[in-house]
């Protein structure tokens, strides 16, 4: 096993936190990144193979800052998992303006941003992987309200699509893979407004019967990081327990 650097972002709790953990077991180098030092600090594992930064990922300074921890603790950087974001459940008829924009800030500049930070090191380095996070909301829309996402989050992990084939694209030349995760729901705080009745009505387009895991989303972007993907970029890989046609 090649023992690989990986910057980890909204390290801190979901499917961050799930994928500091595989990544550790497998016995990698992990950077955790998250606005959240308090979470950081509590929650993530204590292991000389892991360090941590609290960062706003929307800030291009602290996206650089979380390249510079990996470079200065393990001396370089060969992948990233992007999985910050926010969920908005904002309808078209009550979002104001400036929602929008913090929506489209969290979860398409800020993929942006430590995408652009995180390809400096791998472009020198002629290799590397990068993976951000769309979602199957894309494939079915969502109004918003009760809990369910709306129109703002919808159009910003479509626009993650268009980032990672755009990214793979120019990267690839250059070594750099660019792929893309699309989880269906899953059991993570950020779906924690979820209304009972829409949990109800949510599980009953998923053929498993159940919402996702942390962990299974996690292991998906951990493989599109491994050797084992090594010939995948620009794809999006959909991890919804099928309820994309259910």
């Amino acid at each position: 096993m090649t023992t690989q650097t990986v910057l980890v972002t909204g390290g801190a709790s979901g499917i961050g936190l799930a994928s500091v953990g595989l990544l550790n077991a497998a016995g990698h180098n992990v950077v955790a990144c998250d606005i959240q030092a308090d979470k950081l600090a509590r929650d993530v594992p204590k292991d000389p193979k892991i360090a941590t930064v609290a960062g706003d990922v929307t800030r291009k300074a602290d996206c650089d800052k979380a390249v510079a921890v990996a470079l200065e603790k393990f001396g370089r950087l060969d992948a990233l998992l992007h999985w910050a974001g926010i969920h908005d459940g904002g309808t078209l008829e009550d979002m104001s303006e400036a929602e929008w924009d913090r929506v489209m800030a969290i979860n398409v500049k800020a993929a942006f941003l430590i995408a652009q930070a995180a390809a400096r090191p791998m472009v020198r380095q002629g290799a590397g992987a990068i993976v951000l996070t769309s979602s199957t909301s894309v494939l079915f829309g969502g109004a918003g309200g009760e809990g369910q996402v709306g129109p703002a989050y919808v159009a910003s992990k479509a626009a993650i699509i268009g980032l990672t084939r755009s990214l793979a694209r120019g990267l690839g030349p250059k070594g750099v893979r660019v792929n893309a995760v699309s989880p269906g729901i899953t059991e993570t705080p950020m779906i924690g407004v979820f209304s009972d009745n829409l949990r109800r009505e949510a599980v009953k387009r998923f053929p498993l019967g159940r919402f996702g895991r942390a962990e299974e989303i996690a292991a998906v972007g951990c493989f599109l990081i491994s050797d084992g993907a090594s010939f995948m970029t620009g794809e999006v890989v959909h991890v919804n327990g099928g309820s994309n046609f259910g």
